[in-house]
């Protein structure tokens, strides 16, 4: 079961602003394993096929620091295709001394850290879909401890080379100002469903029935205002419909409910009541 192609919509590419763009590209090689696929003085694109652009960063002129407390990204999360390419990773953080976060979510296990300017990372594998436990239209999700030792020991020890050729964007996390707001905007708007509720701060959405194709928190709180342009953050992300008929369909939903749609460079992008760029391909 593949929820990242058609007929689901999904997130394939982010883009990232930089406060040094030389800084970066050093950190997403040699620490999370991407190849640059095309470079230039101010923007790099990165792959881990060595065809398919995951995730572009680019560097802001008169950066400022990054600002807290605002919307925009929490985390973009790169899923790995098998649990041993998830103990190959926690192996190379190990040798790199490097502090990381962990959970077990029920349907899937997850390692989190942050890149130089302090965006979020997820790097994730699922688990079966046969083993997601659904209530309904909500499926079961957890932040329980992640097992190392059985991750490290039940896993062959094949050594880090990289992100793995099939290494996708999984899903993307976003701050955003309101809750109602940002659920109308995504569900009304672009045709997600909420398949869990966690609380009154965060809900997640999917098509296909993933266990999530973007979450929603308010943790950076609520009413949060959209970071400074010149603040490192997110710039955008990339939705993928799965064919020109659903996006023009999703074209209408927005604009139906006053959201933007707008054509930048052969292009149509959108933008979330948060201020979160999201540009619409087929």
């Amino acid at each position: 079961m593949n929820f990242h192609q058609s007929p689901n919509t999904f997130v394939r590419q982010v883009t990232l602003k930089v406060q040094d763009l030389d800084r970066s590209l050093a950190f997403y090689q040699e620490v999370i394993g991407f190849k640059i696929l095309n470079h230039t003085a101010t923007k790099a694109e990165l792959t881990a096929d060595g065809k398919t652009t995951l995730l572009s960063i680019e560097q802001l002129n008169d950066a400022l620091p990054k600002q807290n407390h605002t919307t925009g990204l929490y985390h973009f999360a790169l899923l790995l295709p098998k649990r041993s390419d998830l103990a190959s990773i926690v192996r190379h953080f190990s040798a790199m001394n490097l502090r990381i976060g962990s959970s077990d979510h029920l349907v899937s296990e997850a390692l989190y850290l942050s890149d130089p300017d302090g965006n979020g990372i997820e790097i994730y594998i699922d688990r079966d879909p046969a083993e997601w436990s659904w209530n309904g239209s909500q499926v079961d999700m957890a932040t329980d401890p992640l097992n190392f030792a059985d991750l490290l020991s039940s896993e062959p020890q094949t050594p880090w080379d990289g992100l793995p050729a099939d290494t996708i964007m999984g899903h993307i996390h976003l701050h955003v100002s309101k809750l109602d707001e940002a659920e109308h905007f995504y569900t009304k708007g672009l045709g997600f469903e909420v398949v869990n509720r966690y609380g009154a701060q965060a809900l997640f959405i999917s098509t296909g029935k993933y266990h999530h194709h973007i979450g929603l928190n308010t943790w950076a709180g609520i009413g949060a205002p959209p970071a400074h342009p010149n603040s490192p953050g997110l710039e955008s992300f990339v939705l993928v419909l799965p064919h020109v008929e659903a996006r023009n369909c999703v074209m209408a939903q927005l604009r139906e409910i006053g959201a933007p749609v707008q054509e930048e460079s052969g292009h149509f992008v959108t933008v979330d009541p948060s201020g979160n760029r999201i540009k619409l391909h087929v």
